[in-house]
Protein backbone atom coordinates (compact mmCIF):
# COMPACT_ATOMS: atom_id res chain seq x y z
CA UNK A 1 0.00 0.00 0.00
CA UNK A 2 1.18 3.75 -0.85
CA UNK A 3 -0.02 7.13 -0.45
CA UNK A 4 1.49 10.01 -2.32
CA UNK A 5 1.49 14.38 -1.65
CA UNK A 6 1.84 15.11 -5.10
CA UNK A 7 0.59 12.08 -7.31
CA UNK A 8 0.58 8.61 -7.22
CA UNK A 9 4.12 7.81 -8.64
CA UNK A 10 5.53 9.33 -5.30
CA UNK A 11 5.83 6.81 -2.35
CA UNK A 12 6.26 7.32 1.04
CA UNK A 13 6.61 4.03 2.69
CA UNK A 14 10.31 2.34 1.13
CA UNK A 15 9.38 -1.29 -0.13
CA UNK A 16 11.12 -4.55 1.73
CA UNK A 17 14.37 -4.35 -0.93
CA UNK A 18 14.74 -0.71 -0.16
CA UNK A 19 15.25 -0.96 3.90
CA UNK A 20 17.48 -3.72 3.13
CA UNK A 21 19.58 -1.78 0.76
CA UNK A 22 19.72 1.40 3.08
CA UNK A 23 20.48 -1.58 5.87
CA UNK A 24 23.50 -2.93 3.88
CA UNK A 25 24.23 1.13 3.02
CA UNK A 26 24.27 1.68 6.69
CA UNK A 27 26.55 -1.22 7.97
CA UNK A 28 29.22 -0.69 5.55
CA UNK A 29 29.70 2.70 6.10
CA UNK A 30 29.96 2.09 10.39
CA UNK A 31 32.42 -0.38 9.31
CA UNK A 32 34.57 1.05 6.74
CA UNK A 33 34.26 4.22 9.27
CA UNK A 34 35.43 2.39 12.32
CA UNK A 35 39.06 3.39 13.68
CA UNK A 36 41.28 1.60 13.84
CA UNK A 37 43.85 1.25 16.69
CA UNK A 38 47.39 2.33 16.37
CA UNK A 39 49.20 -0.30 16.83
CA UNK A 40 47.50 -2.05 13.81
CA UNK A 41 48.05 1.11 11.59
CA UNK A 42 51.77 0.77 12.54
CA UNK A 43 51.53 -3.14 11.34
CA UNK A 44 49.93 -2.16 8.44
CA UNK A 45 52.32 0.95 7.61
CA UNK A 46 55.08 -1.09 8.03
CA UNK A 47 54.05 -4.45 5.84
CA UNK A 48 53.90 -1.65 2.93
CA UNK A 49 57.56 -1.02 3.66
CA UNK A 50 58.65 -4.04 3.57
CA UNK A 51 57.04 -5.62 0.27
CA UNK A 52 58.27 -1.74 -1.19
CA UNK A 53 62.05 -2.69 0.20
CA UNK A 54 61.41 -6.29 -1.30
CA UNK A 55 59.70 -4.92 -4.82
CA UNK A 56 62.90 -2.75 -4.68
CA UNK A 57 65.43 -5.29 -6.28
CA UNK A 58 63.07 -5.57 -9.37
CA UNK A 59 62.85 -1.11 -10.19
CA UNK A 60 64.81 1.27 -11.67
CA UNK A 61 66.72 3.29 -8.82
CA UNK A 62 66.69 6.27 -9.77
CA UNK A 63 63.03 5.92 -10.49
CA UNK A 64 62.28 6.40 -6.18
CA UNK A 65 65.77 8.10 -5.31
CA UNK A 66 64.20 11.30 -4.93
CA UNK A 67 63.80 12.56 -1.18
CA UNK A 68 60.10 13.58 -2.80
CA UNK A 69 58.75 9.76 -2.27
CA UNK A 70 60.12 10.01 1.21
CA UNK A 71 57.69 13.14 2.47
CA UNK A 72 54.93 11.71 0.38
CA UNK A 73 54.88 8.60 2.22
CA UNK A 74 55.18 10.24 5.72
CA UNK A 75 52.41 12.80 5.12
CA UNK A 76 50.11 10.12 3.95
CA UNK A 77 51.38 8.11 7.06
CA UNK A 78 50.60 11.07 9.20
CA UNK A 79 47.46 11.96 8.12
CA UNK A 80 46.03 8.34 8.24
CA UNK A 81 47.32 8.07 11.56
CA UNK A 82 45.22 11.01 12.66
CA UNK A 83 42.36 9.85 10.82
CA UNK A 84 42.69 6.42 11.58
CA UNK A 85 39.17 5.83 9.53
CA UNK A 86 39.68 1.74 8.22
CA UNK A 87 38.41 2.36 4.39
CA UNK A 88 41.98 4.44 5.11
CA UNK A 89 43.94 1.35 5.03
CA UNK A 90 44.93 0.53 1.27
CA UNK A 91 46.07 3.98 1.30
CA UNK A 92 48.72 3.47 4.16
CA UNK A 93 49.75 1.06 2.73
CA UNK A 94 50.32 2.45 -0.70
CA UNK A 95 52.42 5.23 1.58
CA UNK A 96 54.00 2.38 3.13
CA UNK A 97 55.05 1.05 0.06
CA UNK A 98 56.69 3.92 -1.29
CA UNK A 99 58.73 4.02 1.76
CA UNK A 100 59.81 0.77 1.12
CA UNK A 101 60.44 1.30 -2.00
CA UNK A 102 62.66 4.73 -1.06
CA UNK A 103 65.00 2.86 0.90
CA UNK A 104 65.28 0.02 -0.88
CA UNK A 105 66.17 2.25 -4.17
CA UNK A 106 68.55 4.22 -2.10
CA UNK A 107 70.56 1.34 -1.19
CA UNK A 108 70.52 -0.54 -3.80
CA UNK A 109 72.09 2.45 -5.61
CA UNK A 110 75.03 2.97 -3.51
CA UNK A 111 75.66 -0.88 -3.65
CA UNK A 112 75.38 -0.67 -7.04
CA UNK A 113 78.78 1.81 -7.21
CA UNK A 114 80.77 -1.07 -6.80
CA UNK A 115 80.53 -3.18 -9.96
CA UNK A 116 82.59 -1.47 -11.95
CA UNK A 117 85.39 -2.61 -9.17
CA UNK A 118 84.08 -6.64 -9.81
CA UNK A 119 86.59 -8.41 -11.82
CA UNK A 120 89.71 -5.66 -10.91
CA UNK A 121 92.76 -7.01 -8.12
CA UNK A 122 91.75 -4.08 -5.77
CA UNK A 123 92.97 -2.76 -2.51
CA UNK A 124 90.24 -3.06 0.17
CA UNK A 125 89.80 -1.95 3.77
CA UNK A 126 87.59 -2.19 6.39
CA UNK A 127 86.11 -3.60 9.61
CA UNK A 128 85.58 -7.06 10.80
CA UNK A 129 81.91 -7.04 11.74
CA UNK A 130 81.81 -10.45 13.21
CA UNK A 131 83.71 -13.27 14.59
CA UNK A 132 85.96 -15.14 12.39
CA UNK A 133 85.24 -18.90 11.61
CA UNK A 134 87.26 -21.37 9.15
CA UNK A 135 85.15 -23.25 6.24
CA UNK A 136 85.63 -26.62 5.05
CA UNK A 137 88.67 -25.40 2.93
CA UNK A 138 90.56 -24.35 6.20
CA UNK A 139 89.95 -21.35 5.43
CA UNK A 140 89.71 -17.56 7.51
CA UNK A 141 86.04 -16.47 6.74
CA UNK A 142 85.78 -12.84 7.53
CA UNK A 143 82.87 -10.10 6.58
CA UNK A 144 83.88 -7.02 6.25
CA UNK A 145 81.95 -3.75 6.38
CA UNK A 146 82.87 0.30 6.92
CA UNK A 147 84.63 -0.55 3.19
CA UNK A 148 86.42 1.43 1.31
CA UNK A 149 87.55 0.21 -2.48
CA UNK A 150 91.18 1.78 -3.35
CA UNK A 151 90.64 4.63 -1.33
CA UNK A 152 86.43 5.08 -2.94
CA UNK A 153 83.67 4.72 0.27
CA UNK A 154 81.58 2.11 -0.16
CA UNK A 155 78.13 0.68 1.71
CA UNK A 156 77.33 -2.86 1.76
CA UNK A 157 79.49 -6.02 3.41
CA UNK A 158 81.80 -8.10 1.99
CA UNK A 159 82.61 -11.76 2.36
CA UNK A 160 86.19 -12.75 2.82
CA UNK A 161 88.07 -15.72 2.54
CA UNK A 162 92.13 -15.63 2.92
CA UNK A 163 94.45 -17.92 4.73
CA UNK A 164 94.23 -19.56 8.21
CA UNK A 165 97.10 -18.33 9.27
CA UNK A 166 96.25 -14.45 10.86
CA UNK A 167 94.97 -13.35 14.22
CA UNK A 168 92.05 -11.70 13.01
CA UNK A 169 89.10 -10.60 15.41
CA UNK A 170 86.08 -9.16 15.55
CA UNK A 171 86.76 -5.28 15.03
CA UNK A 172 89.56 -5.40 13.62
CA UNK A 173 90.52 -3.03 10.85
CA UNK A 174 91.81 -4.98 8.06
CA UNK A 175 93.55 -4.27 4.56
CA UNK A 176 93.44 -6.70 1.52
CA UNK A 177 94.19 -7.20 -1.73
CA UNK A 178 92.33 -9.49 -3.71
CA UNK A 179 89.97 -9.48 -7.05
CA UNK A 180 86.59 -8.72 -6.34
CA UNK A 181 83.83 -10.44 -7.59
CA UNK A 182 79.84 -9.67 -7.01
CA UNK A 183 78.13 -10.82 -3.69
CA UNK A 184 75.63 -13.43 -2.42
CA UNK A 185 73.07 -13.15 0.06
CA UNK A 186 73.30 -10.13 1.91
CA UNK A 187 76.58 -9.17 0.74
CA UNK A 188 77.79 -6.75 -1.97
CA UNK A 189 81.02 -8.40 -2.83
CA UNK A 190 83.15 -11.43 -2.33
CA UNK A 191 86.97 -12.20 -1.96
CA UNK A 192 88.59 -15.23 -2.48
CA UNK A 193 91.86 -16.05 -0.87
CA UNK A 194 92.70 -12.23 -0.34
CA UNK A 195 95.61 -10.87 0.93
CA UNK A 196 95.95 -9.70 4.14
CA UNK A 197 98.22 -6.81 3.91
CA UNK A 198 97.64 -4.96 7.25
CA UNK A 199 95.79 -5.89 10.65
CA UNK A 200 95.16 -3.17 13.06
CA UNK A 201 93.59 -3.60 16.13
CA UNK A 202 92.21 -0.61 18.07
CA UNK A 203 92.52 0.62 21.63
CA UNK A 204 90.85 0.17 23.72
CA UNK A 205 88.83 -1.90 20.80
CA UNK A 206 86.21 -4.15 21.37
CA UNK A 207 85.66 -4.48 24.91
CA UNK A 208 82.97 -6.70 25.09
CA UNK A 209 84.69 -9.01 22.86
CA UNK A 210 87.72 -8.92 24.93
CA UNK A 211 86.00 -9.84 28.32
CA UNK A 212 83.92 -12.62 26.16
CA UNK A 213 86.97 -13.72 24.76
CA UNK A 214 88.65 -13.58 28.57
CA UNK A 215 85.87 -15.71 29.88
CA UNK A 216 85.55 -18.32 27.29
CA UNK A 217 89.69 -18.70 27.84
CA UNK A 218 88.87 -19.67 31.40
CA UNK A 219 85.57 -22.00 30.71
CA UNK A 220 88.61 -23.99 28.14
CA UNK A 221 91.08 -24.56 31.08
CA UNK A 222 87.65 -26.27 32.98
CA UNK A 223 85.80 -28.08 29.65
CA UNK A 224 87.35 -29.70 27.26
CA UNK A 225 86.57 -29.25 23.56
CA UNK A 226 84.97 -29.98 21.31
CA UNK A 227 82.31 -29.54 24.32
CA UNK A 228 83.77 -25.86 25.61
CA UNK A 229 82.98 -24.65 22.14
CA UNK A 230 79.79 -25.90 23.15
CA UNK A 231 78.67 -24.13 26.31
CA UNK A 232 80.75 -21.26 24.86
CA UNK A 233 78.80 -20.88 22.14
CA UNK A 234 75.38 -20.76 24.48
CA UNK A 235 76.79 -18.57 26.86
CA UNK A 236 78.91 -15.90 25.24
CA UNK A 237 77.98 -16.50 21.64
CA UNK A 238 81.93 -17.21 20.45
CA UNK A 239 80.09 -19.27 17.71
CA UNK A 240 82.73 -19.12 14.89
CA UNK A 241 84.70 -21.36 17.53
CA UNK A 242 82.51 -24.70 16.91
CA UNK A 243 84.68 -27.28 15.04
CA UNK A 244 83.67 -27.93 11.40
CA UNK A 245 82.15 -31.35 11.91
CA UNK A 246 80.28 -30.25 14.94
CA UNK A 247 78.55 -27.28 12.80
CA UNK A 248 77.84 -30.16 10.24
CA UNK A 249 76.14 -32.43 12.79
CA UNK A 250 74.56 -29.73 14.51
CA UNK A 251 72.79 -28.87 11.15
CA UNK A 252 72.25 -31.71 9.95
CA UNK A 253 70.37 -32.85 13.55
CA UNK A 254 68.16 -29.68 13.23
CA UNK A 255 69.99 -28.00 16.65
CA UNK A 256 71.95 -24.89 14.79
CA UNK A 257 69.62 -22.23 16.32
CA UNK A 258 69.89 -23.13 20.10
CA UNK A 259 73.82 -24.22 20.39
CA UNK A 260 74.99 -20.34 19.12
CA UNK A 261 74.21 -17.24 20.50
CA UNK A 262 70.25 -16.78 19.00
CA UNK A 263 66.71 -15.16 20.23
CA UNK A 264 66.27 -18.70 22.18
CA UNK A 265 69.37 -18.51 24.54
CA UNK A 266 68.57 -14.61 25.19
CA UNK A 267 65.09 -15.20 25.87
CA UNK A 268 66.75 -17.49 29.02
CA UNK A 269 69.04 -14.58 29.58
CA UNK A 270 65.98 -11.80 30.47
CA UNK A 271 63.80 -14.32 31.99
CA UNK A 272 65.83 -15.22 35.32
CA UNK A 273 67.36 -11.65 35.30
CA UNK A 274 63.49 -10.35 35.18
CA UNK A 275 62.23 -13.10 37.67
CA UNK A 276 65.24 -13.04 40.19
CA UNK A 277 64.09 -8.89 41.08
CA UNK A 278 60.89 -9.11 39.92
CA UNK A 279 59.88 -9.77 44.21
CA UNK A 280 62.07 -6.73 45.48
CA UNK A 281 61.06 -4.12 42.17
CA UNK A 282 59.35 -3.93 39.21
CA UNK A 283 61.52 -1.51 38.34
CA UNK A 284 64.93 -3.18 39.08
CA UNK A 285 63.49 -6.21 37.12
CA UNK A 286 63.21 -4.37 34.02
CA UNK A 287 66.77 -2.61 34.84
CA UNK A 288 68.52 -5.87 35.22
CA UNK A 289 66.93 -7.51 31.96
CA UNK A 290 67.66 -4.25 30.10
CA UNK A 291 71.13 -4.88 31.06
CA UNK A 292 71.09 -8.44 30.48
CA UNK A 293 69.87 -7.36 26.69
CA UNK A 294 72.43 -4.44 26.19
CA UNK A 295 75.14 -6.80 27.58
CA UNK A 296 74.31 -10.18 25.28
CA UNK A 297 73.77 -8.15 21.87
CA UNK A 298 77.07 -6.43 22.58
CA UNK A 299 79.14 -9.53 23.34
CA UNK A 300 77.55 -11.20 20.59
CA UNK A 301 77.58 -8.68 18.00
CA UNK A 302 74.76 -7.39 15.96
CA UNK A 303 74.45 -9.90 13.46
CA UNK A 304 70.88 -10.08 11.59
CA UNK A 305 69.50 -12.63 14.31
CA UNK A 306 71.13 -11.18 17.22
CA UNK A 307 69.51 -7.35 16.12
CA UNK A 308 66.38 -8.69 16.07
CA UNK A 309 66.54 -10.92 18.99
CA UNK A 310 67.67 -7.77 21.22
CA UNK A 311 64.81 -5.76 19.65
CA UNK A 312 62.03 -7.67 20.32
CA UNK A 313 63.41 -8.54 23.79
CA UNK A 314 63.66 -4.91 24.47
CA UNK A 315 59.84 -4.06 23.19
CA UNK A 316 58.60 -6.95 25.31
CA UNK A 317 59.89 -6.16 28.12
CA UNK A 318 59.21 -2.35 27.68
CA UNK A 319 55.73 -3.35 27.42
CA UNK A 320 55.56 -5.59 30.36
CA UNK A 321 56.72 -2.76 32.31
CA UNK A 322 53.86 -0.67 31.73
CA UNK A 323 50.96 -3.40 32.11
CA UNK A 324 50.74 -3.58 28.51
CA UNK A 325 50.99 -5.92 25.52
CA UNK A 326 52.45 -6.23 21.63
CA UNK A 327 50.83 -8.48 19.89
CA UNK A 328 52.98 -11.20 17.81
CA UNK A 329 51.86 -10.13 14.30
CA UNK A 330 52.60 -6.43 15.27
CA UNK A 331 55.62 -7.28 16.91
CA UNK A 332 57.21 -9.06 14.16
CA UNK A 333 56.32 -6.98 11.74
CA UNK A 334 57.50 -4.05 13.19
CA UNK A 335 60.67 -5.53 14.26
CA UNK A 336 61.39 -6.95 10.54
CA UNK A 337 60.52 -3.12 8.96
CA UNK A 338 63.28 -1.76 11.41
CA UNK A 339 65.94 -4.03 11.01
CA UNK A 340 65.47 -3.73 7.13
CA UNK A 341 65.52 -0.15 7.17
CA UNK A 342 68.89 -0.36 8.80
CA UNK A 343 69.77 -2.29 6.35
CA UNK A 344 67.79 -3.64 3.91
CA UNK A 345 69.95 -5.84 2.02
CA UNK A 346 68.67 -8.44 5.16
CA UNK A 347 65.43 -8.87 3.06
CA UNK A 348 67.47 -9.38 0.20
CA UNK A 349 69.14 -12.36 1.03
CA UNK A 350 70.59 -12.59 4.56
CA UNK A 351 69.68 -16.09 5.38
CA UNK A 352 70.35 -15.75 8.96
CA UNK A 353 67.47 -12.88 9.43
CA UNK A 354 64.75 -14.95 7.22
CA UNK A 355 65.15 -17.72 9.79
CA UNK A 356 65.21 -15.58 12.87
CA UNK A 357 61.83 -14.17 11.77
CA UNK A 358 60.78 -17.36 10.63
CA UNK A 359 61.32 -19.32 13.87
CA UNK A 360 59.95 -16.25 16.35
CA UNK A 361 56.80 -16.25 14.32
CA UNK A 362 56.44 -20.08 14.55
CA UNK A 363 56.92 -19.82 18.33
CA UNK A 364 54.68 -17.07 18.48
CA UNK A 365 52.44 -17.44 16.58
CA UNK A 366 51.59 -20.83 14.95
CA UNK A 367 52.93 -22.74 18.58
CA UNK A 368 50.03 -21.58 20.75
CA UNK A 369 47.53 -22.10 18.11
CA UNK A 370 48.64 -25.67 17.73
CA UNK A 371 48.78 -25.81 21.61
CA UNK A 372 45.28 -24.78 21.88
CA UNK A 373 43.72 -26.50 19.13
CA UNK A 374 44.63 -29.89 20.35
CA UNK A 375 44.79 -29.56 24.17
CA UNK A 376 42.36 -26.93 24.81
CA UNK A 377 43.26 -24.03 27.43
CA UNK A 378 45.05 -26.74 29.28
CA UNK A 379 48.61 -25.04 30.52
CA UNK A 380 51.83 -27.37 28.54
CA UNK A 381 54.01 -28.75 30.41
CA UNK A 382 57.73 -28.75 29.65
CA UNK A 383 57.40 -31.62 26.88
CA UNK A 384 54.51 -30.60 25.26
CA UNK A 385 56.02 -27.17 25.50
CA UNK A 386 58.99 -27.75 23.44
CA UNK A 387 57.57 -30.68 21.13
CA UNK A 388 55.18 -27.42 20.06
CA UNK A 389 57.70 -24.96 19.87
CA UNK A 390 59.79 -27.02 18.32
CA UNK A 391 57.62 -28.36 15.61
CA UNK A 392 56.25 -25.07 14.78
CA UNK A 393 59.70 -23.46 14.21
CA UNK A 394 60.53 -26.41 12.15
CA UNK A 395 57.70 -26.13 9.74
CA UNK A 396 58.29 -22.02 9.40
CA UNK A 397 61.47 -22.67 8.80
CA UNK A 398 61.33 -25.47 6.56
CA UNK A 399 60.89 -23.16 3.23
CA UNK A 400 63.48 -21.48 3.64
CA UNK A 401 66.19 -24.06 4.43
CA UNK A 402 65.33 -26.67 1.94
CA UNK A 403 65.47 -23.39 -0.51
CA UNK A 404 69.11 -22.63 0.65
CA UNK A 405 70.38 -26.18 1.00
CA UNK A 406 68.47 -28.41 -0.55
CA UNK A 407 67.68 -30.76 2.73
CA UNK A 408 65.56 -30.78 5.49
CA UNK A 409 65.98 -32.57 9.14
CA UNK A 410 64.23 -35.62 9.71
CA UNK A 411 65.68 -35.77 13.11
CA UNK A 412 64.97 -32.20 14.59
CA UNK A 413 62.31 -32.83 16.39
CA UNK A 414 63.61 -35.48 18.33
CA UNK A 415 66.96 -33.81 18.74
CA UNK A 416 65.58 -30.80 20.10
CA UNK A 417 62.99 -33.01 22.64
CA UNK A 418 66.14 -34.30 23.82
CA UNK A 419 68.52 -31.15 24.01
CA UNK A 420 66.44 -27.94 23.93
CA UNK A 421 65.41 -28.92 27.56
CA UNK A 422 68.85 -28.76 28.61
CA UNK A 423 69.94 -25.67 27.59
CA UNK A 424 69.14 -23.43 30.40
CA UNK A 425 71.34 -25.95 32.92
CA UNK A 426 73.91 -25.85 30.26
CA UNK A 427 74.33 -22.29 30.44
CA UNK A 428 74.41 -22.35 34.25
CA UNK A 429 76.90 -24.83 34.61
CA UNK A 430 79.39 -23.45 32.12
CA UNK A 431 79.04 -20.58 33.69
CA UNK A 432 79.72 -21.75 36.67
CA UNK A 433 82.79 -23.75 35.19
CA UNK A 434 84.30 -20.30 33.80
CA UNK A 435 83.78 -18.41 37.15
CA UNK A 436 85.13 -21.83 39.18
CA UNK A 437 88.60 -21.91 36.43
CA UNK A 438 88.99 -17.99 37.60
CA UNK A 439 88.73 -18.67 41.59
CA UNK A 440 90.36 -21.52 41.71
CA UNK A 441 92.19 -23.19 38.91
CA UNK A 442 93.93 -26.03 40.40
CA UNK A 443 90.27 -27.73 40.81
CA UNK A 444 88.83 -25.97 37.38
CA UNK A 445 88.62 -29.80 35.48
CA UNK A 446 86.60 -30.98 38.72
CA UNK A 447 84.54 -27.90 39.15
CA UNK A 448 83.56 -28.15 35.03
CA UNK A 449 82.90 -32.16 35.38
CA UNK A 450 79.41 -31.33 35.53
CA UNK A 451 78.92 -29.28 32.52
CA UNK A 452 81.50 -31.42 30.59
CA UNK A 453 79.19 -34.57 31.24
CA UNK A 454 76.24 -32.71 30.33
CA UNK A 455 78.03 -31.08 26.94
CA UNK A 456 79.01 -34.33 26.16
CA UNK A 457 75.55 -35.70 25.97
CA UNK A 458 74.19 -33.19 24.14
CA UNK A 459 77.11 -33.83 21.46
CA UNK A 460 76.71 -37.38 21.57
CA UNK A 461 72.71 -36.68 20.46
CA UNK A 462 73.93 -34.32 17.45
CA UNK A 463 76.42 -36.56 16.26
CA UNK A 464 74.60 -39.65 16.79
CA UNK A 465 71.25 -38.76 14.91
CA UNK A 466 73.44 -36.84 12.17
CA UNK A 467 75.19 -40.06 11.32
CA UNK A 468 71.30 -42.23 10.97
CA UNK A 469 70.78 -42.91 7.37
CA UNK A 470 67.06 -41.32 7.09
CA UNK A 471 68.66 -38.50 9.13
CA UNK A 472 68.25 -35.64 6.41
CA UNK A 473 65.88 -35.49 3.07
CA UNK A 474 66.51 -34.02 -0.48
CA UNK A 475 64.38 -31.79 -1.93
CA UNK A 476 64.73 -29.17 -4.04
CA UNK A 477 62.00 -25.95 -4.06
CA UNK A 478 61.99 -23.13 -6.45
CA UNK A 479 60.97 -19.38 -5.55
CA UNK A 480 57.57 -19.95 -6.30
CA UNK A 481 57.67 -23.68 -4.14
CA UNK A 482 58.40 -21.54 -1.26
CA UNK A 483 56.09 -18.65 -1.59
CA UNK A 484 53.48 -21.43 -2.12
CA UNK A 485 54.47 -23.12 0.78
CA UNK A 486 54.10 -19.72 3.18
CA UNK A 487 50.46 -19.35 1.22
CA UNK A 488 49.52 -22.69 2.90
CA UNK A 489 51.16 -22.20 6.33
CA UNK A 490 49.49 -19.30 6.41
CA UNK A 491 46.00 -20.36 5.61
CA UNK A 492 46.21 -22.99 8.14
CA UNK A 493 46.87 -20.05 11.14
CA UNK A 494 43.78 -18.52 9.82
CA UNK A 495 41.60 -21.46 10.07
CA UNK A 496 43.44 -22.60 13.78
CA UNK A 497 43.09 -19.03 14.66
CA UNK A 498 39.42 -18.79 14.08
CA UNK A 499 38.45 -22.20 14.98
CA UNK A 500 40.23 -21.81 18.75
CA UNK A 501 39.29 -18.22 19.24
CA UNK A 502 43.28 -17.77 20.80
CA UNK A 503 44.45 -14.29 22.12
CA UNK A 504 47.54 -13.97 21.15
CA UNK A 505 47.89 -10.78 23.57
CA UNK A 506 48.20 -13.71 26.01
CA UNK A 507 51.47 -14.61 25.44
CA UNK A 508 54.88 -12.61 25.99
CA UNK A 509 58.09 -14.22 25.68
CA UNK A 510 59.53 -12.45 28.65
CA UNK A 511 57.04 -13.98 31.15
Amino acid sequence: MSSSLTGPSIKIHPSKDECIFCILNFMNWWVLGRKIHISWLICVYCLGILVGIFGARYVDPVSFSSYTWLIISLVVAVIIFLRRYLYLLPVLIVGGIILGLWRGSAQEASLNRIQPFFGVMSEVAGRVKEDADTNSSNKLVLRIDNLTVNSHLMVGTFWVTTNNDKDIKRSDEVTLEGKISPGFGSFSGTMYTANVTKIQRPEPGDIAREVRDWFAGAIRTAIPDPEASLGIGYLVGQKRALPTDLVEALQIAGLTHIVVASGYNLTILVRLARRLFEKISKYLSALSASLMIFCFVTVTGLSPSMTRAGLVAGLSLLAWYYGRRFHPIVLLVFAATVTVMINPSYAWGDLGWQLSFAAFAGVMILAPLLQRYFFGDKKPGIVRQVVGETVSATILTAPVLIGAFGQISNVSIVANMLVLPLVPLAMLLTFISGVGALIIPGLAAIIGLPATWLLQYMVGVANYLSKLPFAVTKVQLPGLGILACYLIILAVVIYLWRKTKFNFRDSNIVE
